[in-house]
């Protein structure tokens, strides 16, 4: 872990991520994106084809993300952005070179590789990076935020020069002029110094180490809800995103008012990413507003034929969606081990991917036969199983502050006067490992205890090095004439 003063981490910590930043900036340079659909009619894609080209897409991203997320586990973070970058790369480069729909499709899923590879990367190397520069995961969601503002602010700067670049010249050259930036992330990647947190434990076998990985998502109660959470919060932003402006065209806006439309959605994602690093998203009645204003505008969207109130509405949810997306990235990285957080972190991708793909085909189905308004219902619906969800999840969670992997002689014993935690995690056991091993544990925790490491490699592998260490210990000081002493 690197040691830095109180002072000294907050500029180590920058210092640090600031290849993140600027990776985060690259990669969100795509000068194709807003106009992709006129790029697609020019070389004969249809309504049919250009759903073909979606369903490709969405096929590839859910079936790579837990594989990459264990890849970047046992390989390298840093890596994987680095060939995160060099996919969104050949996606452009593909796509440019496109002359016909299947060549084009074929960038699509490329890009979809680019999308598996980064979920769950980026925050884990920013949560890591956190923890081992301060000690705790508490500046997360500032410095996660900050990656979302300028990830924010260059969506919106290349959607605005890359409609320039078509006007002036053609849509094609968009794809071509989008590769040096991906080229920068690669560099911009290459230059970040990895945490590493999720190295201290003992390299396992491939086998052991999926186990450990799919265990975690489903074994535990607080790790499941946390999924879900972060799940429904995924795929109601997408829905914003992706089903959004058929409220403008059921509304009849006029051409100009989708631009604006367009950066006020862009812009949520920096401003959310702002306020999750400056609100206490731990406080029970801020969850409680911000879960009702959720509601609220899911429900404006269903009733309202006032244009400006319905962008306002979609506003309001995908900034307060940026934030929980955030907030609930961090509640999951708390409860779960380094070693296995990229991969537990792109199972809640996935998850998400699976849960959207029907979702959208209904939400499009109602959209297409009874009107936007009448799909709006279903949003509404999704929109109130996550408020309850978010305000069950913020109650039930304690705020921890997770040590980075601790060494032995850095374990202090926690308070056990009181009844253990339904479900254990590794940060607790770590609080608790010198009772267990001294043998006063109360028997209710040590249960607990046994629970968890019957699931966790990780806490198994930790617990039996310290057991090593204390027994060479316990020689050399028998060897020197003086009684063993317990881990404290």
């Amino acid at each position: 872990m690197t040691v830095t003063t109180p002072s000294s981490a907050p500029r180590a910590l920058s210092r640090r991520l600031r290849a993140v930043q600027v990776g985060a900036v690259a990669e969100g340079f795509m000068l194709w994106v807003p106009i992709e659909k006129l790029f697609q009619t020019e070389i004969g894609f249809d309504a049919a084809t250009i759903g073909l080209m979606a369903a490709a897409y969405a096929a590839v991203v859910p079936l790579l993300e837990v594989p990459t997320g264990i890849l970047a586990d046992r390989w390298s973070r840093k890596g994987i952005l680095v060939v995160a970058s060099l996919a969104a790369g050949a996606s452009a480069l593909i796509g440019g070179l496109s002359q016909s729909v299947p060549l084009y499709i074929v960038a699509a899923m490329v890009l979809g590789i680019y999308f598996a590879l980064s979920s769950g990367t980026v925050d884990s190397v920013v949560y890591d990076t956190v923890v081992e520069e301060t000690g705790s995961s508490d500046l997360y969601e500032r410095w996660m935020g900050r990656v979302r503002i300028v990830e924010s602010v260059s969506l919106a700067a290349s959607a605005v020069l890359g409609g320039v670049v078509a006007e002036l010249t053609s849509a094609r050259l968009t794809y071509f002029l989008t590769i040096p930036f991906a080229l920068a992330g690669v560099v911009a990647y290459l230059r970040f110094d990895e945490p590493q947190l999720h190295r201290t434990e003992e390299r396992t076998a491939l086998r052991e180490h999926v186990s450990t990985t799919l265990h975690a998502m489903v074994a535990a109660p607080r790790v499941r809800t946390t999924i879900l959470l972060l799940a429904l919060t995924a795929l109601l932003s997408q829905t914003v995103f992706e089903f959004g402006p058929l409220w403008l065209v059921d509304l009849q806006a006029p051409p100009g008012a989708y631009g604006p439309y367009w950066a006020l959605l862009v812009g949520t994602l920096g401003v959310g990413g702002y306020l999750a690093g400056r609100l206490d998203l731990d406080r029970r009645g801020l969850v409680a507003v911000l879960a009702a204003v959720l509601v609220a505008a899911a429900v404006v969207l269903s009733t309202s034929r006032q244009l400006i109130v319905v962008a306002a509405a979609q506003t309001a949810l995908a900034l307060v969606l940026a934030m929980l997306g955030i907030h609930a990235g961090r509640l999951l990285h708390d409860a779960v081990s380094s070693r296995i957080r990229a991969g537990v972190s792109s199972g809640a991708g996935t998850f998400s991917w699976l849960l959207f793909l029907p979702f959208s085909l209904v939400l499009g189905a109602l959209a297409r036969r009874d009107g936007v308004q009448t799909a709006g219902w279903l949003v509404v619906g999704a929109v109130a199983v996550l408020a309850v969800l978010l305000v069950v999840v913020v109650a039930r969670s304690p705020r921890t502050t997770p040590q980075p992997e601790p060494h032995p002689a850095e374990v202090v014993r926690a308070d056990v006067s009181g009844p253990p935690p339904v479900d254990l995690v590794c940060q607790e056991l770590v609080t608790v490992v010198s009772d267990y091993l001294d043998g006063v544990l109360p028997a209710d925790w040590r249960e607990r205890v046994d629970d968890h490491l019957s699931g966790c490699d990780g806490c198994s592998g930790y617990l039996g090095q310290l057991r090593t260490m204390l027994d060479r210990l316990a020689e050399l000081e028998v060897q020197q004439g003086r009684p063993p002493q317990s881990l404290m």
